[in-house]
């Protein structure tokens, strides 16, 4: 991407795990954990989310070297599933919770696109137009990428969670054993191509569906 295309990108980014963030801790405080807001993380503000490093040099770097691609996080969100009003119900819907908000603005993000496309808001004059729908565009694609990954049921993934919360409690503690090896397990399908391959027609999919391609 060049410069201009990526530095629109970045907002996108941010805007999509920040939200992603804050789903999970909204989420949780209606399951009855508290915590996030205790913590001043159940706000739409985005500077107590920002990971210096995941939001803002990492994303910079990619742009710096030339990256096809940009890739962040923000802070994790604090919950503590001990203080849900339902362990497993809890655990399942703060799970999902972030996904769903990916899947949530990659239709929001879509239909303004199309809107765009249309030509509905030619009357900005394409300085703003075009930005918009490069922003558009990007931000579907970004959340329908994190949508797809955070759904991967490989620990410490949203996925997993959610498959967890199916179990009984008696293999929760293997699901926990396991996360210290999750992140060796995605490196390696990241690097050998698996990832890809498995990440590719789900998004393909889903960027086409929001596109209205």
């Amino acid at each position: 991407m060049d410069l201009r295309e990526a530095i629109i990108t970045i907002p996108a980014l941010m805007v999509a795990v920040i939200l992603h963030e804050y789903a999970h801790g909204w989420m949780a405080y209606k399951m009855g954990d508290p915590t996030a807001k205790e913590a001043g993380r159940l706000t739409l503000n985005p500077i107590p989310h920002i990971d210096p490093f995941g939001t803002l040099i990492l994303p910079a770097v990619f742009i710096l070297i030339g990256s096809p691609i940009l890739f962040g996080w923000a802070k994790p969100v604090p919950i503590n599933p001990l203080r849900f009003r339902d362990l497993k119900i809890g655990t399942f819907l703060v799970s999902i919770a972030g996904v769903g908000m990916n899947l949530m603005l990659a239709f929001i993000f879509g239909f303004l696109y199309r809107l765009v496309d249309a030509g509905y808001l030619d009357f900005f004059g394409q300085k703003i137009v075009l930005p918009l729908a490069i922003f558009f565009a990007k931000s579907v694609l970004i959340n329908v990428i994190l949508a797809v990954f955070n759904a991967i049921p490989i620990p410490p993934l949203d996925g997993s969670r959610a498959l967890m919360s199916f179990f009984s409690f008696k293999y929760w503690e293997a699901f926990y054993r396991f996360e210290m090896y999750g992140f060796l397990i995605l490196t390696l399908l990241l690097f050998t191509g698996v990832l890809g391959k498995i990440m590719y027609p789900p998004i393909l999919f889903l960027y086409n569906l929001f596109m209205g391609g």
